[in-house]
């Protein structure tokens, strides 16, 4: 019988992660049986606007592991930290999975002339502490010059694309229990000190083979495409930790190369048969607004077999001006993949089912935010949501973020998620560790208790919608409202940048006050004040909420993420903190 405390039911994942197994002994067992054909295939975009493609077959990608394992034994024990601050290349899938085979912990980071997050990589480097440092070797007087700033114990640097590489050999790599621990995956970061999760080889394979379930990733007759950098939790799983499981070409490129033409993702999957690709919802709406009528004459996207929609609340705008823009070339609606995951469960959590588009229901929008999920009558103000669909081999239960009771179908509360995909814990902290992961009823099998995700959502109908992140939610009054949904308004207005604006609140004499941050459209040349107000008066006829301040600034300004979104977190810290105000126009 069902009960409230498992509001999702799915059949349970393939838990077959055996002793001594993980993504770099799959790699020995790919090498022998595939042998030459391409493992990976790097899309290099900085020598050509075409892009030139490095790849390594199944055989190279082994040796060149196995012979950086070989080169890591020297300098580490296992258990020990190898970060990777690198560039997006195939150089990087080496690093990862040779510190893998070395019986490391590999911390998957970013070379550090990433812009803007100088700070984060300082933080993350001092709370692993790792033993060596993996580079690339145009990038090792830029790692050293960083570590030396820092006051991280200077680990060794290594470079592993150097051009004298150790032979493997017939070394005997320790054979990994599937409870140790395979890598760290960062948090972004944005509200606190990033958190490593703790991600053993049980919780990455799991998952990985979970990924090639939902989203059909077979061996042979897919490939995997992607642009999300490999330090991010779905770059990582989809560009490596899945090919790893099915033994599937897979094809990277730089998100710098994506931002720059986002053509250069559509092309990738054209030329990839059989292509599974993944992006956020910003990236969809992005592509459809950049990629010109020239461009998609090159497009056939008909071979598509699931683009995958996550990250943040999927917004059925988006996904409508997707498939208007590519339908033409081929691009066919059930394609699209509505997900929901979190670094915490190593990414996937949900997904919708395949062979259809994804459901959309429109809620009536305050009793949404009032906690109750009820379809919306005519007349009524409404916000469409788009399903996330069913757990991929995982129990979903909704709670009452406040009282931690489990709530009825139809009520928002927490996600909250338990599966042998749920990371162990963070890094060094274990009190966090015991509040996020480790809520009641515990498991008296697994010994594992409950995520709690953060994330508010419902179940309707038996499907997981999320309607937003508690930490966004825009509290003034006693009324909660999405930000999602009064940034959707303020985008109306033609002095907007699309998908540029942040709603968020912060605290004020009188209480929760809202703020929007936004970016100015370029071809934009009226009064910025008066613009401002009229933004005041769309949000307060639409939400019944009147913001205390609305901030334009240039294009490009709004505080983002290192994958390219909008990240309201940072916005509400810079503009707390006075950066962000300082560069108001008008």
């Amino acid at each position: 019988m069902e009960t409230i405390s498992e509001t999702v039911v799915a059949a349970p994942g393939r838990d077959d992660a055996l002793f001594g197994e993980s993504f770099a002994t799959l790699l020995e067992y790919w090498a022998r049986r595939l042998g030459d054909e391409v493992a990976v295939t790097y899309l290099d975009h900085r020598t050509g606007a075409d892009g030139r493609a490095v790849t390594l077959s199944w055989r190279e990608l082994d040796d060149r592991v196995g012979a950086l394992a070989t080169r890591l034994a020297v300098f580490a024990v296992p258990g020990e930290r190898a970060a990777i601050l690198a560039r997006q290349s195939a150089d990087y899938v080496v690093a990862f999975l040779g510190a893998i085979r070395a019986g490391l912990v590999a911390v998957p980071l970013f070379a550090p002339d990433l812009p803007g997050h100088a700070g984060r990589l300082a933080a993350v480097l001092a709370d692993c502490a790792p033993r060596v440092v993996l580079t690339t070797a145009d990038g090792i007087d830029g790692v050293s010059g960083f570590l030396a700033s820092t006051d991280t114990e200077r680990p060794a640097v290594l470079a592993v694309d150097t051009s004298a590489p150790v032979a493997a050999g017939e070394q005997s790599w320790p054979r990994p229990e599937p409870d140790g621990l395979a890598y760290l995956q960062y948090t972004s970061g944005s509200t606190r000190t990033p958190a490593g999760v703790m991600l053993t080889h049980r919780n990455a394979l799991t998952n990985a083979r979970q990924a090639c379930d939902a989203y059909a990733i077979e061996t042979s007759a897919t490939s995997t495409v992607s642009w999300l950098p490999l330090f991010h939790d779905m770059g990582l799983i989809l560009g490596i930790g899945a090919p790893m499981a099915a033994g599937v070409a897979s094809v990277l490129m730089d998100p710098l190369a994506f931002l720059e033409r986002p053509s250069r993702w559509l092309r990738a999957l054209s030329a990839s048969p059989g292509a599974i690709s993944a992006a956020p919802n910003f990236a969809y709406a992005y592509s459809a607004s950049r990629v010109s009528e020239d461009e998609k004459s090159y497009l056939e996207l008909s071979r598509v077999v699931s683009l995958i929609n996550g990250s943040e609340p999927v917004l059925p705008a988006t996904i409508a001006k997707f498939h208007d823009a590519f339908a033409e070339c081929g691009l066919r609606p059930e394609v699209h993949r509505s997900s929901y995951g979190l670094a915490e469960a190593t990414v996937l959590v949900s997904v919708t089912e395949a062979g259809k588009a994804p459901r959309q229901v429109t809620f009536d929008r305050d009793r949404l935010a009032a906690g109750v999920a009820i379809p919306a009558g005519p007349g009524v103000a409404s916000t469409t949501l788009v399903s996330c669909g069913l757990p991929a081999g995982q129990r979903i239960r909704i709670a009452d973020p406040v009282t931690g009771a489990l709530v009825e179908p139809g009520r928002v509360g927490e996600i909250q998620v338990s599966g042998p995909n749920i990371g162990v814990g963070y890094w060094g902290r274990p009190a966090a560790s015991a509040a996020v992961f480790g809520l009641p009823p515990v498991d008296p099998e697994s010994g594992a208790g409950w995520l709690a995700t953060g994330d508010l959502g419902v179940r309707h109908d038996g499907e997981l919608f999320m309607t937003g992140r508690l930490k966004d939610l825009v509290v003034v009054d006693g009324r909660n409202h999405y930000p999602q949904d009064i940034e959707q308004t303020v985008e109306t207005h033609p002095a907007v940048r699309p998908h540029s604006a942040a709603a968020f609140a912060i605290e004020h004499e009188d209480g929760e006050a809202a703020i929007v941050v936004l970016e100015r459209a370029k071809a934009f040349e009226a009064d910025i004040t008066v613009a401002a107000g009229e933004i005041r008066r769309a949000v307060a006829v639409a939400h019944g909420l009147r913001p205390h301040d609305v901030v334009f600034l240039g294009p490009g300004e709004v505080p983002r993420t290192s994958s390219g979104k909008i990240s309201r977190a940072l916005c509400r810290k810079s503009y707390v903190d006075g950066p962000l105000t300082a560069r108001r126009l008008g």
